[in-house]
């Protein structure tokens, strides 16, 4: 259907004729509806003040005579829209990339949480050996099923679980070091790797969002539809080693990543 048509149906002297044929074009195309619809309405009306029945004309457009009734009454008035979504439990930031105050310090989350007014916590998980995904892999230039060294916490907010953190590190450069003891590393992970001889050179960050696994759903308490966003940070030392790759799996609807720009000397 195009205007030319509709409007050559609209000119239709007899009313009911003229409503049979609009009805014909908007059932072959739904692009002019619209017009269609009051052009429709219009010849209704006409045909009811001419005379014609209710039933008549139900029977000429072959709908029942409640429609012609609906017809004429135009469209519904707006469905009320739906309840607001429930805002989430709560609300973090994660700065990308990570300001190298921040990264530097005893406790990137808790200098975070602090920054933003929120009571955070963190409980560890998991210290020890597990076969390397294909992205940590890579990212520490081993083959995929390699063991890697991994610590992995859980990050809550205001008691709600928010992130799930997990450095890796190369076995063969930290198997038999402090960050393969159990519990957190005191003073902090950037002091305990500067204390093994190495120097900060550059960091790749990356960012991506997915669905979660059922470990990652389960542990950050999430509804069936809702996704995570991943956060891969591997930092090279001088020497253009790897030296430590951080993986954030961030509840989606948790947080916000403000976006900036990085300047002064960054941190593992």
């Amino acid at each position: 259907m195009d205007h030319r048509s509709l409007l050559e149906a609209a000119n239709i002297t007899d009313p009911i004729e003229r409503a049979r044929i609009i009805t014909r074009l908007m059932t072959e195309d739904l692009g002019l509806t619209d017009a269609a619809a009051r052009y429709r309405r219009q010849a209704i009306a006409e045909a009811r003040d001419a005379g014609y029945t209710r039933e008549q004309i139900a029977a000429a457009l072959g709908v029942t005579p409640p429609r012609i009734t609906q017809i004429s009454k135009g469209p519904a008035a707006k469905a009320p829209e739906p309840p607001a979504s429930q805002p989430p439990r709560v609300l973090v930031e994660r700065a990308l990339p990570t300001p190298p105050a921040v990264r530097g310090s005893l406790s990137l989350y808790f200098v975070e949480a602090e920054q933003q007014g929120i009571a955070a916590d963190r409980k560890m998980l998991y210290i020890g050996k597990e076969p390397a995904t294909d992205h940590v892999a890579s990212s520490l230039r081993l083959a995929a099923g390699d063991d890697v060294l991994a610590r992995r916490k859980l990050m809550l907010a205001n008691a709600v679980p928010v992130r799930i953190a997990t450095s890796f590190f190369r076995p063969d450069l930290f198997d038999g070091t402090r960050l393969a003891e159990p519990e957190f590393v005191r003073p902090s992970l950037q002091a305990a790797i500067e204390d093994l001889g190495y120097s900060f050179g550059r960091a790749e960050e990356t960012l991506i969002s997915r669905r979660p696994t059922a470990f990652e759903r389960e542990t950050l308490d999430l509804e069936p539809d809702e996704w995570i966003v991943q956060v891969l940070r591997t930092s090279f030392s001088t020497e253009d080693t790897p030296v430590h790759t951080l993986e954030t799996i961030c509840a989606a609807s948790r947080h916000l990543f403000p976006i900036g720009q990085v300047a002064g000397t960054d941190q593992f």
